[in-house]
């Protein structure tokens, strides 16, 4: 009996190769694959900030974290946590499709214009020393940051949740595991892909993030593989610059959490066109004219 684990391991890695085994195994994703994407889409979706009131949801939001909970910025009169890279940022937002409440946000920073700079490059550009992945080596169209991730305390009530780092995504590696799906923080790696999303349907090539390593390292579970592009610094906390790209994110998604981004680009590609007029309308006019009154 003491040999047995040996055993039945050896005997594994032989239907493993197998044609049996590697049918089995492809079984396996598929079940998976399916499971985590009608699991999400079942009380889980996608939004896009394509109206002021839903801009200011994520502001409120964002500031419910990163204001009062994690006091990262100071509180505001108004309940908003708004800086001036919202000015040119898209927000995306999961609802709980069961009680129709918000669960959570994250902007995609976008400059179009060479004034326009990202959150990395105007506070931590000293910090990136891989300088082939530096921002400003590429045109402002192609590049953008993935920041501000917020997951309210009402949703993160599980005791899986309920640590530090939980408001800005990071996966509690203790309750993590391949075998019970249900232990994925389905929200907050909903809001990555739904940042994601916008890059790629935006023909964005390049993103950057600021972020705790051990947040880098809880995305690479499911296989969100960011590179670190330098050191930790103290910025609100130990964070490093991070970089991805879309080659980077699809070869080595796995299985189950591909076909879940391939879901979500669907829905923020069919909302992007209603997204990109408002922001043309309503933000960027008022936008410009916040620069105009600043000098």
């Amino acid at each position: 009996m003491a040999n047995r684990p040996a055993f039945m391991g050896s005997l594994s890695r032989k239907v493993n190769g197998t044609k049996l085994g590697k049918l089995i195994k492809g079984y396996k994703q598929l079940r998976e694959a399916n499971y985590i994407s009608s699991h999400f889409g079942t009380y889980l979706t996608p939004i896009m900030a394509r109206d002021h009131e839903m801009r200011n949801a994520a502001f409120q939001i964002r500031h419910n974290v990163y204001c009062e909970e994690l006091k990262f910025e100071p509180v505001a009169p108004d309940g908003l946590e708004v800086d001036e890279f919202d000015q040119f940022s898209r927000h995306c937002l999961i609802r709980h499709l069961n009680s129709g409440s918000l669960a959570g946000t994250v902007r995609t920073v976008r400059p179009l214009q060479d004034h326009e700079l990202l959150p990395i490059e105007k506070y931590c550009l000293s910090s990136i020393t891989r300088h082939d992945l530096n921002p400003q080596n590429f045109d402002r169209k192609e590049v953008c940051e993935i920041s501000r991730l917020a997951v309210p305390a009402q949703f993160r009530r599980r005791q899986m949740d309920r640590f530090a780092g939980a408001a800005t995504g990071v996966i509690n590696q203790s309750a993590y595991s391949e075998t019970e799906l249900r232990c994925f923080p389905f929200i907050a790696i909903g809001l990555y892909f739904a940042a994601a999303a916008t890059a790629i349907e935006g023909d964005i090539r390049h993103a950057f993030v600021m972020m705790e390593p051990r947040l880098a390292r809880s995305m690479s579970f499911v296989g969100i593989r960011f590179e670190q592009i330098g050191p930790v610094i103290d910025y609100h906390g130990k964070r490093a610059p991070y970089y991805i790209n879309k080659e980077l994110l699809m070869d080595n998604l796995k299985p189950g959490f591909k076909s879940m981004l391939n879901t979500i680009r669907g829905s923020i590609r069919e909302q992007l066109p209603e997204v990109e007029t408002f922001y043309r309308n309503e933000v960027a006019p008022n936008a410009k004219a916040l620069q105009r009154h600043a000098y």
